[in-house]
């Protein structure tokens, strides 16, 4: 198949962001057609997800400790406001991650 230089380069670019070769990118396209999303980006949301459940749990090991330190001596502990920060960053992922799957 022949391509100008121009989607040539925009086709090496999307194989690379999905982390796949052209040829899979073009029949993975092709046969997805239907449903707007290909295997890859299915496995990389999959992938994305996973992460963001693991760093969840880090997040709320965190927040039980902070929570244990105030209900016992009545101080929240500086580390606390650090903490939340991180909670609303996964959820800005999650929230970006839900967008990606969602209906174009």
């Amino acid at each position: 198949m022949k391509v100008t230089a121009e989607e040539e380069g925009e086709l090496v670019r999307l194989a690379l962001a999905q982390r796949v070769t052209v040829p899979r990118l073009l029949v993975e396209s092709a046969l997805s057609a239907g449903s707007g999303e290909t295997p890859t980006e299915r496995r990389n949301a999959m992938v994305e997800l996973f992460a963001m459940h693991r760093l969840l749990a880090a997040i709320s090991n965190n927040v039980n400790q902070l929570a244990r330190v105030a209900n016992s001596d009545g101080v929240v502990p500086v580390e606390t406001a650090v903490t939340l920060a991180k909670v609303r960053e996964v959820a800005m992922r999650i929230d970006g991650v839900i967008d990606e799957l969602s209906p174009r």
